[in-house]
Parts: structure tokens; C-alpha cells; sequence
């Protein structure tokens, strides 16, 4: 595509805005029309727009680790199918080695179709499946060892074909698998809704190529790509050499290298020296590692800019085949998405010298039997920098998911919330201190089985120039009898009517 030479400044934020609010409409179009707890409540959800090569173009302020990873799944489509692609198809797909981030994740992919035979853009949703099968209810398993044990895969698989919803195909798909789905139902209905909010993305596009032109719509997103990349590279400017290691409660750890190239204005971010891929469930695909690098270098960027593809063409990222943050199948990666992801991240932020380590976990805390599945990630305490103090209680960094209301959880669940409370003194002291961790305890009334997945229950999260490191996050189950039982960061346990599992979550860590 040739590109008109530069352009109008007035346009180009005009724009950048229209491309985020169609990504936000669907956004709430998905939310609107879901059936379940994770996708209403939680909203564990992304939408976003993509150009005619499946770049990103915008999204809406949703979640960091989906965002920067949707890409890959749009363009392993269109390298994929890219020939028999018709308007009026939709394609599903959760393959954690091209795109995928782990199976919960299922992305609705919509190319659009302009007058001619090719797609000119392509709208995705992204969202978290209360179950999709697997070793444990929740598809959340603390010890899978294989991709098999997570659940169903699925790798650009065709939704809807010309219009119709091919209801009988997926349900085979979900049964069909030595793990299958519990929840089929929920599973359609969800995927429905993501169908609805792609439709309301592929309208929008339209009507802005009838007022303004396609051209003027194609050449616009290439600006606003060039807009993020020139922004990146400003922020790059500002930053130095450094190298960070991180260890995690395994044992594993990430070691990454950020060399800067000021004449040029970028940057080379080199994870050679990380540990090899895992035998358990903490490999982080490829397309994590590069949306946490991504939000990295966004959260970096002062101006008011749409994530995109364009933030990545600073950027040169090395990370070798078969290590931990590239695994090869069949390596299991639920672990890898939420809890690695946000090791990458605390572990870019220790090599910059930009912030202290966060709670770096997101806490998955998942429940069910045949009747029940849910899933929540629980707040914690974010790193303090140079200028600012830690934060208690949020979502940290990969996340951005709300928690479920007490109200609702109890509603639609046999359980109680027995507490939900800051974790005084948890936070790292510092000229700057970190945020507080919480405590979380949930009263079982009927049996479940309950699984929990974290990290930083060993390690604590570390802080910068001799600010103190924030508190590890502890597990436990009091039985109903009074007895207590201490648990690892990952741990699968049966709960029976009055027992009651706590979960503490780590303090980030001080600065200065």
C-alpha cells in the first residue's frame, strides 16, 4: 500500500479514537450477550481491530496479555485459510503455538469483506471459557504436564459457515476428547456472543469505509501504527542498558537482556539464558512473551496512544526455540499465560530500573464438580518506582479482569465470602513502599474440588535500590474441624461443607 505522505493531525487522533471506540462496542456487545460469570462479571475478555494483513491496528483498554498475542492468531489464520476465506465465516481458535495464549482463551476471528473478494480487515474476541475441558473443572489444572490435559484445541477452526452457525460440528469438537467440555452450553453460548460482537466490529468498519472511503480507513491505520512505533521510539530514548534475572517458585528463571540503540532508537530485548521449556505448566507461548514485552514498552509511552502493532517495530525480541518462553508442543502452558507472563514482565521492569517487583501473580483460584465451574485472579500489591509508592489491592500488570461481586459469587455458588480484606504490612518498605497483598477466605458448602495456581509463595517480589522486598503470598485450608493445611503455589484439594480456603496474596516491593 503507498502511503499518502503524512498525515492530518486533526485526522489521525480523530481516528486513532474512532478505531479504539469500535473495539470498545464490541467490547460491550460481548459482555452484554454472554452467559457466563468469567465474560459478565469478571470481564476476562478482548476485542480488537486488525488490518488487512492481520496487524493490530486498536483495541479497547481491556487485557494486556490477550492484546498484544491476537495478532499471531489472526495472521496463522490468514497464512492458514487465507484463500478459502468467505464473507459471512467465522473461525475459532485457542492453539497456544500460534497465537493462543492458553485454552480458556478462545478467540472469535471475522474477516470483513469489502466490495472485493478479499478481506480488508478482520475483527477477533478473545475470551476466558469457564471450562474447555481438561484434567480439572476450571481448565485451570495446577499440575498438567501436557497441552492433552488442558482441554480442547482449537486451530482455526470454521464457526460459521456463510451465516450459519455450525452448533453441531462444535459440540462434537467439545465432547470428542479424553477430557471433554463439562459445560457445553455455556461454551456455545459464549462463543455466540463473541459471533455478535464481531458482527457489530465488522458493521462499524463498514459504515466508516462508506463515510470516509476505504482508502482513506486503510491509509489512516497504517498512521496510526507509524504514530505508536514513532512513539515507542520516544520512549526508548529516555532508557539505558541493563539486565535482570528473576527465579520463580520452581526453581525456574527468566534471565533477559534490554540492549538500547540510541541511534537508531530501539531496542533489543534478549531472553538467551532462560530456563528450558518445563516439564509442568509454567511454559509461556511465544505470543505471551511478546505481549508482555509489549506492554512493557506501551506502559512506558507518556502519549495516549492505541496499543498496535506498530509499538513492536522498535523492538527486536530474541528468545530461543524450546526454552520456557517459546515451548514446542505438546508443553503444557496454562501456568504460562497468567503467572509467567507476569514474570516476564516484573523481570523487564528490574532491568530497566523503571519499577519494583509486583505481587507477579495472578492468583488463579478455580473451583467446580459437575454442576459448578468457576474461576477468579485475585488482586495483590504493584512494585513502587522512583516517583511513585506501590498500589494495594489491584489486579497487577498481565491482568485486568474485575473480581466477581460477593453478591453474585454467593448467588450462583454454594460458597461463602467469609473475608476480603487488605494484607496490612505487605507491601516492601522503601523511600517508595509497594502496595499491600489481600487475604481472600472462601467457605465451601458443598463439595468441590478447589485448585489454586500462583506464584511468589516462595520468592518474594523484589525491590529496587535497596527498597525492601514485598511479603511472599501464602495458601491454606482450615477444615471444618479447626485443622490447618499449608499449600505449595500450585495444589489441587478436595473441600467438603464448612471448609474454608485462604489465599494471602504477596505485597509488592519498595524503591529507594
Amino acid at each position: 500500500m503507498h502511503k499518502t505522505n503524512q498525515p492530518d493531525p486533526v485526522r489521525l487522533e480523530i481516528f486513532k479514537n474512532l478505531y479504539q471506540f469500535i473495539a470498545e462496542q464490541m467490547g460491550i456487545v460481548l459482555q452484554n450477550t454472554a452467559a457466563s460469570v468469567n465474560i459478565k462479571e469478571r470481564l476476562d475478555f478482548s476485542c480488537a481491530i486488525f488490518d488487512a494483513t492481520g496487524l493490530l491496528v486498536a483495541n479497547a483498554p481491556h487485557i494486556p496479555v490477550h492484546l498484544g498475542s491476537m495478532s499471531e492468531s489472526v495472521r496463522s489464520l490468514i497464512n492458514d485459510k487465507g484463500n478459502s476465506l468467505k464473507p459471512g465465516n467465522v473461525y475459532l481458535s485457542n492453539n497456544p503455538y500460534n497465537g493462543g495464549t492458553h485454552l480458556p482463551d478462545v478467540t472469535a476471528i471475522t474477516p470483513v469483506f469489502g466490495v472485493a473478494n478479499n478481506p480488508i480487515f478482520y475483527v477477533a474476541s478473545r475470551g476466558h471459557q469457564a471450562d474447555i475441558g481438561g484434567i480439572t473443572p476450571g481448565s485451570m489444572p495446577p499440575n498438567s504436564k501436557t497441552i492433552e490435559e488442558e482441554g480442547i484445541l482449537f486451530d482455526n477452526f470454521l464457526l460459521v459457515e456463510s451465516g450459519n452457525f455450525r452448533e453441531q460440528a462444535v459440540r462434537e469438537v467439545l465432547a470428542d476428547h479424553v477430557y471433554p467440555a463439562r459445560n457445553p452450553d455455556q461454551n456455545i453460548a459464549d462463543f455466540k456472543a463473541a459471533i455478535a460482537a464481531n458482527n457489530r466490529g465488522v458493521q462499524e468498519l463498514l459504515k466508516m469505509v462508506e463515510q470516509y472511503s476505504l482508502e482513506v480507513v486503510q491509509n489512516y491505520m497504517q498512521f496510526v501504527q507509524d504514530n505508536a512505533e514513532d512513539a515507542v521510539r520516544k520512549a526508548i530514548d529516555v532508557l539505558t542498558d541493563g539486565a535482570f534475572s528473576y527465579e520463580m517458585d520452581s526453581g525456574a528463571k527468566i534471565q533477559v537482556e534490554v540492549s538500547i540503540n540510541k541511534e537508531n532508537r530501539s531496542a533489543k530485548i534478549d531472553f538467551t539464558g532462560t530456563s528450558k521449556q518445563l516439564n509442568s505448566n509454567f511454559n509461556a507461548p511465544k505470543a505471551v512473551t511478546q505481549a508482555a514485552v509489549l506492554y512493557v514498552f506501551r506502559t512506558l509511552v507518556k502519549d495516549n496512544i492505541p496499543l498496535n502493532a506498530g509499538c513492536l517495530n522498535p523492538l527486536e525480541i530474541i528468545i530461543p526455540e524450546g526454552c520456557m518462553l517459546n515451548p514446542i508442543h505438546p508443553a503444557a502452558v496454562v501456568a504460562g499465560n497468567v503467572e509467567t507472563s507476569q514474570t516476564i514482565v516484573d523481570a523487564l521492569y528490574g532491568a530497566l530500573g523503571v519499577m519494583s517487583g509486583s505481587q507477579g501473580t495472578m492468583n488463579n483460584f478455580t473451583f467446580g464438580n459437575e454442576n459448578y465451574q468457576y474461576y477468579e485472579t485475585i488482586c495483590g500489591g504493584s512494585g513502587a518506582g522512583e516517583d511513585f509508592d506501590g498500589t494495594d489491592a489491584v489486579q497487577t500488570h498481565m491482568t485486568n479482569s474485575r473480581l466477581t461481586d460477593p453478591e453474585v459469587l454467593e448467588s450462583r455458588y454454594p460458597v461463602l465470602l467469609e473475608n476480603f480484606s487488605l494484607r496490612l504490612g505487605s507491601g516492601g518498605k522503601g523511600k517508595h513502599s509497594g502496595g499491600n497483598g489481600v487475604i481472600r477466605r472462601i467457605q465451601f458448602l458443598e463439595n468441590m474440588t478447589a485448585n489454586i495456581l500462583c506464584s511468589h509463595r516462595l520468592i518474594s517480589p523484589f525491590g529496587l535500590n535497596n527498597g525492601e522486598a514485598g511479603k511472599v503470598g501464602r495458601n491454606l485450608v482450615i477444615r471444618k474441624n479447626g485443622s490447618e493445611e499449608e499449600l505449595d503455589s500450585t495444589a489441587t484439594v478436595e473441600m467438603k461443607p464448612g471448609d474454608i480456603f485462604v489465599i494471602e496474596t504477596p505485597g509488592g516491593g519498595g524503591f529507594g
